[in-house]
C-alpha cells in the first residue's frame, strides 16, 4: 500500500480505543485466541475514501498494530479490520502498512 505525505503519529484517543474495540472480536477470530487487554497507545491515520487508522494496541506485554477503515458515512458501512501485524514490541513504530 503506497501512502501519500507520512501521517504524524499520535496517542491514542478515546475514539480511537472505541474504534480498535469495534475490531477486536475478528482479530480474535482471525487468530483464534482472546485478548482480555486491548489498549489503543497511539495512531496515525490517512484520509483516502473515508479514514485509515494504523493503530498500536497493547495487548499485555505484547503489541498488534491494526489497520482499520471507517468508510465515508455516506455509505454507510461498519468498521473494518484490514490488515494487522502480530509480536510488535512497544518501540516497533507503526506505519502504514
Amino acid at each position: 500500500m503506497m501512502c501519500g505525505a507520512p501521517p504524524t503519529k499520535q496517542l491514542a484517543t478515546a475514539e480511537i480505543q472505541a474504534i480498535a474495540d469495534k475490531v477486536k472480536s475478528p482479530l480474535e477470530e482471525k487468530e483464534n485466541k482472546k485478548f482480555p487487554v486491548f489498549n489503543a497507545v497511539e495512531f496515525k491515520s490517512q484520509g483516502v475514501a473515508g479514514r485509515t487508522f494504523f493503530t498500536k494496541v497493547q495487548m499485555d506485554d505484547d503489541f498488534v498494530h491494526i489497520q482499520v477503515l471507517e468508510s465515508l458515512p455516506q455509505e454507510n458501512k461498519p468498521v473494518a479490520l484490514t490488515s494487522y501485524q502480530i509480536h510488535k514490541g512497544r518501540q516497533d513504530e507503526v506505519t502504514c502498512f
